[in-house]
């Protein structure tokens, strides 16, 4: 297919008080018939490109690159020029529909304004058009007769949509189309311009912050943050497999794309970059390189480009063909056999299976308790070995399933905690003991004397869970193993936990492996499900995947 419209190194400067930069050298390339989507959270300079490719842009909004239509630069025509190409080559399909109609006119009469500004037709063939127009996008012509604010919202979107097809126009940009509308309605107008693109072989634009509308609309996906384009490549691909963190944290909020999960948006900033990546500051995988250095939109494959100094989402640990072998008096018992998984940064993998699948000797070779008999550990590249990563901070840290025998009942809370970084002589004893309030807020529960005071043995099951995972997070890991460690909590208490853990993995932007036998609960927090059995990781993929589509009888057990 040939390139339609090119827009190269696009930046828009509107000037308040001081010059600010809404969109920052965004280049992308639509080919004739194709449909690209650009989605980012409000603010993020969607809105912005699509007024630049119409030159509606105020006159005091500087405006710097080159935005191409058969090769023509219309950003260097004038006026009068650009208007042979505004409306008739490319159309808009405004995003507030209340806004962008005139109260005081029907819809007949505004349709008609449009008709007479850009075809040279006469009055009889201008209301054939209207009528056609109407009928196009499903509105029954007596419409015309009705004032906007006597429209429900999709009937004004389809109004929008008519207006901007009055002159048959090869580029579509629709602007956030669905935004006010209910679900009904929503899937009405995409279906209506689904209809419409294949129809008229239309090249389509849609901008929009519901990922549910760009995935059923397009086949190319531009992902936009603070006027920077953080990743590019296929819908489809994307959203399966999202390379960037920014990107997997919008798929993680949309009820539609991931119905499973709990909703859980990405975490404000905490700090900022003036020079580094725009993105630095809600990162999960951010270091020193991110802050001093803004990376480029960089390809990493034919398919792909993605806008990290690190080359998107790193593996933070990966192993491979894992083997342990455990020889009873008569035989020799495979509980791990030839395993293979990885774990990004930030994400969280559930591990499930049926009791005595391996799950937690699988978790003691992970966090370097148990040596694998064949097969390694990585863990950020550098190959695990003993407790080389539990013993430091920002490494490995488990949850063991059992509070009670995990913990010296001797201890007090305060204690219990703090041991970790007694044993590695971690800053002076005040500062450690103010970290362990720190991390007892975190895992709410009380930072009062009568309570930190208090012997682990005077604790609840559910307080003692909360002691095991705050006596995890002193450590600050970078991942986080927690085995089976609602499996003794009762329902009530279980939901708390989880929930908490969920809440902190998604502030603190921790990894986790979180192995269960439930696979009700892996759904609720889980990117990624693994199902072993007998030794073996029978089956891999998103919970999505997993559980709309099991493969190997025992996920399907599992899942009944």
């Amino acid at each position: 297919m040939k390139d339609l419209l090119i827009v190269r190194d696009l930046s828009v400067y509107y000037e308040n008080e001081k010059l600010y930069k809404a969109v920052d050298n965004v280049s992308f390339t639509l080919k004739t018939g194709e449909n690209i989507g650009v989605i980012g959270e409000s603010g993020s300079g969607k809105t912005s490109i699509a007024m630049a490719i119409m030159g509606l842009l105020r006159a005091n909004v500087k405006v710097q690159g080159e935005i191409i239509y058969k090769d023509k630069n219309i950003l260097k025509l004038k006026n009068e020029e650009k208007n042979k190409y505004r409306w008739n080559k490319i159309a808009l399909v405004f995003q507030n529909s209340l806004e962008a109609l005139n109260p005081v006119l029907n819809i007949k009469e505004q349709i008609l304004e449009v008709i007479y500004k850009h075809l040279h037709i006469n009055k009889k063939e201008a209301l054939d058009k209207v009528k056609d127009l109407l009928k196009m996008v499903g509105l029954s012509e007596d419409i015309g007769e009705e004032y906007p604010h006597n429209l429900s919202g999709g009937m004004r979107q389809k109004v929008l949509i008519a207006m901007a097809l009055v002159c048959d126009p090869e580029v579509l940009v629709v602007d956030e189309p669905t935004s006010a509308l209910d679900n009904i309605s929503k899937n009405e107008i995409i279906k209506l311009l689904k209809m419409l693109q294949n129809k008229n072989n239309m090249t389509m634009i849609v901008i929009s912050h519901d990922l549910y509308v760009i995935d059923k609309l397009t086949t190319k996906l531009e992902v936009m943050y603070k006027g920077n384009l953080l990743e590019e490549g296929y819908t489809k691909e994307i959203i399966n497999n999202p390379m960037h963190t920014y990107t997997r944290g919008i798929i993680n909020s949309s009820i539609e794309i991931n119905p499973f999960g709990d909703l859980w948006g990405i975490p404000n900033e905490e700090v900022s970059s003036e020079e580094g990546c725009t993105f630095y500051g809600r990162c999960v995988q951010r270091s020193v390189l991110c802050k001093e250095n803004k990376p480029n939109l960089s390809k990493i494959s034919d398919r792909r480009k993605v806008c990290c100094n690190k080359g998107g989402i790193i593996n933070l640990l990966t192993a491979n063909s894992l083997r342990k072998v455990y020889k009873t008096k008569y035989k020799k018992v495979s509980a791990v056999n030839y395993c293979n998984l990885s774990i990004r940064s930030g994400e969280i993998v559930s591990l499930i299976g049926e009791s005595g699948s391996g799950k937690s000797t699988l978790a003691n070779i992970l966090s370097g308790i148990l040596k694998p008999d064949e097969g390694q550990v990585y863990f950020n590249d550098e190959k695990l070995e003993g407790n080389k990563f539990t013993s430091k901070k920002f490494g490995i840290q488990i949850i063991f399933q059992d509070p009670i025998s995990a913990i010296n009942s001797s201890f007090t809370i305060m204690e219990a905690i703090r041991e970790p970084l007694d044993i590695i002589k971690d800053g002076l004893i005040e500062d450690r003991n103010n970290k362990v309030l720190q991390v007892l807020n975190k895992v709410q529960l009380p930072t009062e004397k009568y309570f930190v005071n208090k012997k682990c043995n005077e604790l609840s099951g559910g307080q003692r869970q909360r002691v095991s995972i705050a006596r995890a997070l002193i450590m600050e890991p970078t991942l986080l193993i927690a085995d089976e460690i609602s499996s003794m909590l009762d329902p009530s208490t279980k939901a708390n936990i989880l929930r908490l853990l969920k809440q902190l993995q998604n502030l603190n932007g921790f990894s986790m492996l979180y192995i269960t036998h439930d696979i009700n609960l892996a759904k609720k927090i889980s990117d990624k499900i693994l199902v072993m059995n007998s030794g073996k990781i029978v089956e891999s993929g998103s919970v999505l995947e997993v559980l709309n589509s099991p493969k190997n009888v025992c996920t399907k057990r599992l899942i009944c």
